[in-house]
């Protein structure tokens, strides 16, 4: 079929294909429905096309025959992401990075590896494994997000709290502009005189273009840790424990909390042998030196135990452990246990202000009949309430919604930020306004636009005047697909 005869749908697909292969690219229905969602279900709509690039060139083909078709396209990774931040906003290309998973240097002298976005984070924990060396940041979903998503949401972890967040461990970017350019900010050194620019794309959620490859900083592995699982009857006690181990001087590598909906659904899945009556648990982790990691062990247990904990274990063996951590880690695996869906929250308090936050969920949960468990990063004040529901009836997903938004707004009245480390996506673009000022949305709305002038790139996220391209979109070739919460 000749391009004057052809649907601009039709010759999408037939130029993609000259691309990437047939193999490389998805775009019937029944292949589509897959992508209609991240993590975050509440939002869905079935991209046009789904297209699987292995290298730089490709994705630079491909976005410029998106902007030769005048076609809104949006990166993805592995779909972990909570907050819609993936989520084919009116439809167009799903650019999916997850065929580019390869390490291409690992250079230890100099502290740093260059990686592609697709490489899941755990792989390259385990190819680090036994030289000395790790890459600090390390999201729950460790296991099956990807470096280019870490980076897209500045992702967190359990030991952020001490090592800090992605945009801490990232030297420098490659990427292809939302104009099908080539670009690179930052790169293997340390520092890098002028703007940030590294920083501010680490975090744009996938609107300032699309990531090809990352300069990743390398952090010497510790020469001791201690864990912990400190036991208490009531959450209140568990968050004072919290402000009382920070208050004193102790920034532990790690501080979670887990509540007893969480350690019921835990217990069930990997029989470690925690208590069913608990209220609360806390994972602990303290390393560096022998010396210290000894002396914050036993000053946390102290003080655990002046704040009503009713036991405290300590992980006799690395086996122990890692079971501990593989209990943290696939504590929303687990979840699957309670409940058919799930939203997990992602707001910030002042750690002084966790015990306020943990009332409004308790009050929120039972005003709306939604039921919530509670794990979360509470050595930096990061929550995660969990509301449990069933995405197929409307009248929870309501529900839902109304209580998600008061507690989020409760966070902000304390001080507090709607995201650490989700992002903001399509689920918190309306309260941006809330958060930040006219001039900072305006300074933040013309940095977009520099950035991404047509807007195409990652239409309709993280602000709430980024609309989409403001272009004539493909014709659908899908009847009846609509976006719908």
């Amino acid at each position: 079929m000749s391009s004057t005869t052809e649907s601009s749908a039709e010759q999408l697909i037939r130029r993609f294909r000259d691309v990437v292969g047939e193999d490389g690219l998805l775009y019937r229905p029944e292949e589509l429905i897959v992508y209609e969602c991240d993590g975050y279900v509440v939002e869905k709509n079935v991209p046009d096309v789904v297209v699987f690039p292995r290298t730089t060139a490709q994705i630079i083909e491909l976005v410029k025959i998106c902007n030769d078709l005048k076609v809104p396209f949006v990166p993805r990774g592995a779909g972990t992401s909570l907050a819609g931040g993936t989520l084919p906003v009116g439809g167009g290309v799903m650019i999916t990075l997850t065929r580019m998973r390869e390490i291409l240097e690992i250079n230890y002298r100099d502290r740093y590896a260059i990686v592609e976005p697709g490489l899941v984070n755990v792989h390259l924990t385990q190819a680090l494994k036994g030289s000395g060396y790790h890459y600090a940041p390390d999201p729950s979903s460790q296991g099956a997000c990807t470096l280019g998503g870490n980076v897209a949401t500045n992702s967190g972890g359990p030991h952020t709290l001490k090592y800090g967040v992605t945009v801490n461990h990232v030297l420098g970017i490659e990427y292809v502009s939302p104009q099908g350019e080539l670009m690179r900010l930052g790169g293997p050194q340390e520092e890098m005189p002028g703007y940030d620019l590294t920083g501010m794309f680490v975090g744009s959620e996938g609107t300032f273009g699309i990531c090809t490859k990352i300069w990743v900083r390398l952090t010497r592995d510790p020469a001791a840790h201690r864990t912990l699982l400190a036991i208490f009857e009531t959450v209140k006690d568990a968050t004072e424990t919290i402000s009382a181990i920070i208050g004193a001087g102790i920034v532990p590598a790690a501080l979670e909390m887990m509540d007893q909906g969480i350690i019921a659904a835990l217990e069930e899945a990997f029989h470690f042998g925690f208590p069913l009556d608990a209220g609360a648990v806390l994972l602990i982790e303290t390393d560096g030196l022998e010396v210290s990691v000894e002396q914050d062990a036993l000053d946390i247990e102290r003080l655990c135990s002046e704040n009503g904990a009713r036991e405290v274990r300590r992980a006799g063996t690395e086996a122990e452990r890692q079971l501990l951590w593989k209990c943290r880690k696939q504590a929303f695996g687990a979840i699957g246990r309670l409940s058919p869906s799930y939203c997990t929250q992602d707001g910030v308090v002042p750690r002084t202000k966790l015990p306020e936050i943990l009332d409004c969920i308790t009050e929120s949960s039972e005003r709306h009949g939604i039921r919530v468990v509670n794990v979360f990063h509470a050595g930096d004040g990061n929550i995660h309430p969990i509301l449990l529901f069933d995405e197929r009836d409307p009248e929870q997903i309501k529900r839902v919604m109304a209580a998600s938004d008061e507690i989020l707004n409760r966070c902000i009245d304390l001080g507090g930020s709607v995201t650490g480390e989700h992002g903001i996506g399509v689920e918190k673009i309306s309260f941006m306004s809330r958060l930040f000022t006219e001039n900072d949305l305006e300074i933040m709305g013309r940095i977009r636009i520099a950035m991404n002038p047509t807007g195409c790139c990652s239409p309709s996220k993280m602000l709430p005047t980024a609309g989409a391209c403001g272009m004539e979109h493909i014709e659908r070739s899908h009847p009846g697909k609509q976006a719908h919460a």
